[in-house]
């Protein structure tokens, strides 16, 4: 498949030679890859149906570095792709042919753990489960838990605002991030927030996280810790009616019970997870509810009952409770395994990522049939069900001519579908190439214009990340914002207002 994307710079790609070894005297020794050869793992992301080779990848392994390499970028007018572990499902890292893709792999230490203050201070590629690794002898974690989480770096997640099975009760990315240190696209070294919990002035740990590497490239992160539940206990609870698992789903939140997490799987996620992990799930069922409570023994025995009793009321035709660590650990491994569970029984899929409001899941489900009867594709649905985030699978075969193009046809009728039932397009995964087109069906022009003023005041020449999130990419001068090149102002003779 092809997508649109700003069109290359043919000076830029004329002076390639010269660009690769001056970066070569910034990063030194293997932190510069410019063969073709060698650059073919960073042609994609995990949205492997859109490829394109960088012009050249700089892997820095310092702050002082990424400042470098950036100012010499903005002052030779070179667009920049940011770049983490590269598990993004949005194609929000797919590189440009006349772009540096700046790779931070190498930031991979954690500087600080700070019980105190319950904080960690971690560069951005450490992965999301090195942080919970590194503080789990004292019996902390980080909450936020992708299913990419023993891949994922924490700076992807930042540029995402990832979350995972247990954001319902512990919050996305943008909950559990306290600081960051950033570097904008003139070099200029920014620190912002920390470890407290509040920071004066305006949230721009809400701007930064989910920007998509749009603004600024993180090379430090703070993430606040939180202590370990006394007691997890997982509940697994099937129907014999997709329908009767959203109106649990809608019946716990409603009365007052917010599970650590609550995942949904329908029948097809199922059956490839349990064949993949064994994780003993029924296989009689229609929809299986994956529910964790957490705290003190006596509330979770409580709660417990509670929940049971909800979902017996909702028709439920199994429960079954889990009984040990060791066994509430694998009714998770199957939900985390399903996506590459679903691998196993389809040549390929596209994974997509929309959120709704609770009390809309089964009329998203009744579509999403409907829809895969429509293009004949089969579909897998993952979800946390707790806040609404779908992640249907779309089944299909890209050696199949056309398959390719119904496939992302499907998918992007789901993602209208989810925004015309009041959700929006993502939940997680973020925007990148992959909705980015979907982008004007959610906000107006007016909306996507204010959006793209604030990028300028961080990037003003637009070099970083171009072609993602905006369907359109304006110029800052077209969005009313006047450009200063050496102290003068372009056609010095017109009137300022």
């Amino acid at each position: 498949m092809t997508v649109m994307m700003p069109a290359s710079d043919r000076m830029v790609l004329d002076r390639r030679s010269a660009i690769v070894a001056d970066l070569c005297a910034i990063v030194p020794g293997e932190g510069v890859i410019s063969s073709a050869a060698e650059m073919l793992p960073y042609e994609s992301d995990a949205l492997t149906a859109y490829r394109q080779p960088p012009m050249v990848v700089v892997l820095p392994e310092t702050t002082e570095q990424v400042s470098r390499v950036l100012k010499y970028c903005f002052d030779n007018g070179i667009k920049v792709v940011p770049r983490g572990s590269g598990t993004s499902l949005s194609g929000g890292a797919l590189p440009l042919e006349d772009g540096v893709l700046l790779g931070l792999s190498k930031f991979k230490r954690i500087r600080e753990i700070d019980f105190d203050n319950r904080a960690v201070v971690a560069e951005p590629g450490v992965t999301n489960l090195a942080i919970s690794q590194a503080v789990a002898h004292a019996g902390f974690y980080y909450a936020p838990d992708p299913s990419s989480q023993i891949a994922c770096s924490i700076g992807g997640n930042i540029a995402e605002n990832s979350g995972g099975v247990h954001c319902l009760k512990y919050g996305m990315t943008t909950n559990n991030v306290l600081g960051c240190e950033i570097v904008l696209m003139s070099g200029e070294i920014l620190r912002i927030g920390g470890k407290a919990l509040e920071s004066a002035g305006y949230d721009l740990m809400g701007i930064i996280t989910g920007s998509e590497g749009l603004l600024g490239v993180v090379t430090e992160v703070t993430v606040r810790i939180l202590r370990k539940p006394e007691t997890a206990r997982a509940l697994l609870v099937g129907f014999a009616q997709v329908e009767a698992a959203g109106e649990c789903v809608a019946r716990i939140i409603g009365a007052g019970i917010i599970p650590g997490g609550m995942e949904m799987m329908d029948k097809p996620a199922i059956h490839a997870a349990e064949a993949f992990v064994h994780a003993g799930y029924p296989l009689d069922v229609e929809a299986l509810l994956i529910i964790e409570l957490d705290g003190s023994s006596i509330e979770v025995d409580e709660l417990i009952k509670r929940v049971e009793a909800i979902a017996l009321g909702c028709g439920s035709t199994t429960c079954r409770i889990s009984g040990s660590e060791a066994e509430r650990d694998l009714f998770w491994a199957g939900r985390k395994a399903a996506f590459p569970a679903v691998g196993r029984i389809s040549p390929d899929y596209l994974c997509m990522d929309g959120t709704i409001p609770r009390g809309a899941l089964p009329r998203a489900l009744a579509r999403i049939r409907e829809l895969g009867e429509k293009y004949g594709l089969g579909v897998a649905n993952v979800f946390h069900a707790g806040d609404g985030n779908l992640h249907p699978l779309i089944l299909y075969d890209a050696n199949k001519p056309g398959e390719m193009d119904k496939a992302e046809a499907f998918g992007a009728e789901i993602l209208r579908c989810c925004v015309e039932l009041g959700g929006v397009l993502t939940g997680e995964h973020g925007v990148g190439i992959e909705k980015r087109d979907l982008m004007p069906h959610m906000f107006s022009e007016v909306d996507l214009n204010q959006q793209q003023r604030l990028k300028c005041a961080f990037d003003p020449q637009g070099l970083l990340n171009p072609g993602k999130v905006f369907p359109t990419l304006h110029r800052c001068a077209e969005l009313g914002r006047v450009h200063v090149h050496g102290g003068k102002l372009a056609f010095p003779d017109l009137p300022r207002f």
